[in-house]
């Protein structure tokens, strides 16, 4: 026969006066050190009592209940309940919620007491941070939340900066995955993303301190103690749209300045107005550096300035402050040591003295105009200014008269004998001229490029490129069965028989759509973007999706011509030939990764035998010719039409260098070496063809420019370009 479960009888809650109420001597928590009242007070004052107090009657020596209940369990909300009754905001028979333990019960007033101390757990700081975060959320400001619970607000923007670490990160933390000051030091960066990525990266390294995890965080960031930062100041670089990463837990020294790129052009900025302000003292140059090289002023000639004389306000404070200082001496010659207040006020006669002593420099009007000034920032970052360099090509050079016959008029031998007959170079005519690494400041910037250096193409100008060329071998691929197939086995049997993981090939064999994060506007528009989508909208069409049964039925049926073509089209849509941002931090694809897949693309264009021209790219001013440097686009030109029709447009301004250059291009098939095929190459190893341009081998053919046939006849064009 089956045992009946016993049923659980709760204890019956009454409300008792708060003066029928005494603590029991039976209350386990007999020492106070540590144990405040005042804010439990202040709380239920705020929001009302949240506990109960756990109760007995009180009985005489014959067993009758007194009136009284003494409190086992509940002492420190009586004592809080007792200090507002003396505050007299709580009257002494207000009722006070009680939960009243029968007198015949077994438990003891002591374990009642022992196991509400005992079994109450503390709140995880997870949740009390984003118990915090939700009455944000609701209203409650920092103040008040800091009020509330007896904290400063400090304390709170604590809290709540912990409750803003990514969601993952803090599921970690409360699984144990990591420890508090871990925590806190990824508030540093608000940058979710970036979080995750530092403590991928750290959670099984050796090293997972948190100032690693800091420092890993701040690693592109600039320190407010900088001497950019101090020179600009932080307040302006949060008036420019600047943001700055602050630590709540620790000293930041002012926080990391999380856009360095800003602070640079404010900087740059700032550099400049000082050395326009320069301008006025009529000096040859200025050169504008953040930092100047060890040796900056190597082969320079130093000039030597005289000090520029006191006027007589100076004068006349100097020689107060000398007398002061030497009365001073006088009067204190006889003791040992001065007193403090003179030794302090001794100190600051001698600095306001050298103040004044230390004169600017008046250099020779002359030898001003051949000199320039570096202006640059100190280690402090204060503002550094070296007036008086002169260059070795800006020196005074004497002339040498040479006349025939007897040289009477020789030098030497006629005119001013003693006399000098170099003349100072002029300043320019457009006045001092202020350059930055060697180059002008002010200057148009599609003009940096001048020097004619051909520099890497933009990595984001490589990432549409690589888009277009994506989209081409992805609507090449999807025509090419046998290729599909053949490029789907290379993945599968690398895949198969590689130990180790290799990344970095040119299709994703889940055929996981790529998107395309990089691309040029006119990439939906393309040619070969149609013809992908018009296959794709017909196959759709025929395909019985969504049925799983229905579409295995329709596959095994369909013919062998038709089951290849579908095969291409799905592999087609894996196809990645796209040029990434390389991660130092192990996410995405490594470096060399990168390569081999660039490789893998090449291998694939020629087997499909792709030509980005046919595919419908051509060089536009939006598109490439106006996102690269002069250079690029005259080299360009030089491949598609020749030596002479380059040299025709070497000294248009950017802007009309390119629109030309588009015109004259039109058609050409020339390529950037980013689009162009690595196997079309000549025997010497030099590309030829795709890429080239149709007419680079006739350098004798020159095409004129729009703006030098824009009004002639055909013939009379003809003509200009024959000669």
């Amino acid at each position: 026969m089956a045992k009946a479960a016993q049923k659980i009888t709760l204890s019956p809650s009454r409300d008792i006066p708060f003066d029928q109420l005494v603590l029991s001597q039976s209350n386990v928590r007999r020492i106070k050190a540590g144990v405040s009242v005042e804010e439990l007070a202040e709380d239920i004052a705020r929001r009302g009592l949240l506990q109960s107090l756990n109760v007995r009657a009180v009985r005489d020596a014959d067993g009758v209940e007194t009136g009284t209940f003494e409190i086992p369990a509940g002492g420190r909300r009586f004592q809080a309940l007792s200090l507002l009754v003396k505050q007299k905001r709580l009257a002494k028979t207000a009722p006070i919620p009680c939960i009243v333990r029968d007198a015949a019960s077994d438990i003891l007033a002591e374990d009642d007491s022992l196991a509400e101390n005992m079994q109450r757990v503390a709140l995880h700081p997870l949740d009390q941070f984003r118990a915090f975060h939700a009455l944000r959320e609701k209203g409650q400001g920092e103040e008040a939340i800091a009020a509330a619970f007896f904290v400063t607000p400090q304390i709170v923007k604590q809290r709540l900066k912990l409750a803003s670490v990514a969601p993952a990160l803090l599921e970690v933390y409360a699984e144990d995955g990591m420890t508090l000051e871990q925590l806190m030091a990824f508030t540093v960066n608000p940058d979710h993303a970036r979080q995750e990525q530092v403590w991928d990266a750290v959670k099984n390294s050796w090293n997972k301190e948190p100032y690693a995890i800091r420092r890993m965080l701040t690693d592109a960031s600039v320190r407010a103690s900088d001497r950019r930062a101090v020179f600009v100041g932080v307040d302006a670089y949060e008036a420019a749209g600047g943001v700055v990463l602050r630590d709540l837990f620790q000293g930041d020294d002012g926080g990391w300045l999380e856009d360095p790129a800003l602070l640079g052009r404010l900087v740059a900025k700032k550099l400049q107005a000082e050395a326009e302000a320069l301008a006025s003292e009529g000096w040859k140059w200025i050169e504008v550096a953040t930092d100047l090289p060890y040796g900056y002023s190597h082969g320079l000639r130093r000039l030597a300035g005289d000090p520029a004389p006191m006027t007589d306000e100076e004068s006349a404070a100097h020689a107060v402050l000398l007398a002061e200082y030497r009365a001073l001496e006088e009067e204190y010659a006889g003791q040992d040591e001065y007193p403090e207040e003179i030794d302090a006020r001794l100190g600051q006669l001698e600095l306001a003295m050298e103040a004044l002593e230390q004169r600017p420099l008046i250099y020779d009007p002359v030898e001003v105009g051949r000199a320039g000034v570096f202006v640059t920032l100190d280690r402090d970052g204060s503002l550094a200014i070296y007036r008086g360099y002169v260059r070795p090509e800006d020196e005074p050079h004497e002339e040498t008269a040479v006349q025939d016959g007897d040289g009477v008029d020789a030098m030497g031998q006629g005119g001013d004998v003693g006399g000098s007959s170099w003349k100072p170079s002029a300043t320019p005519a457009g006045g001092t001229i202020i350059t930055s690494g060697g180059q002008p400041i002010g200057a148009d910037p599609s003009e940096e490029d001048d020097d004619g250096a051909l520099k890497p193409l933009p990595e984001r100008l490589v990432m549409e490129l690589t888009a277009h060329r994506t989209l081409a071998l992805r609507e090449a691929i999807g025509r090419s069965p046998d290729v599909a197939l053949t490029l789907l086995l290379l993945k599968l049997v690398t895949d198969t028989f590689h130990t180790s993981s290799a990344s970095g090939s040119c299709l994703e064999a889940t055929v996981r759509h790529v998107y395309m994060s990089a691309q040029a506007p006119d990439l939906k528009d393309s040619v070969v973007a149609k013809l992908v989508d018009e296959r794709h909208a017909a196959w759709e069409a025929d395909l019985p999706l969504g049925d799983d049964a229905a579409l295995w039925d329709y596959l095994s049926v369909l013919d062998e011509g038709s089951r290849q073509a579908l095969l291409a089209h799905c592999v087609s849509f894996g196809i990645n030939a796209l040029h990434e941002k390389v991660n130092p931090y192990g996410a995405g694809i490594s470096a060399s990764g990168l390569t081999r897949r660039m490789a893998h693309a090449d291998l694939v264009a020629r087997a499909v035998d792709l030509d980005m021209v046919e595919a419908g790219w051509e060089p536009t001013v939006d598109g490439y010719l106006n996102r690269v440097p002069k250079a690029r686009i005259l080299e360009a030109v030089r491949e598609a039409k020749g030596e002479g029709t380059a040299q025709l447009l070497d000294h248009l301004k950017k802007g009309e260098m390119a629109t030309e250059a588009e015109r004259l291009l039109k058609g050409s098939g020339w390529l950037p070496e980013v689009l162009r095929r690595a196997d079309l190459a000549a025997g010497d190893g030099e590309e030829i063809a795709e890429g080239q341009g149709e007419d680079a081998g006739e350098p004798e053919d020159v095409y004129l420019p729009a703006f030098l046939t824009a009004d002639l006849p055909e013939t009379a064009a003809s003509m200009m370009a024959a000669e």
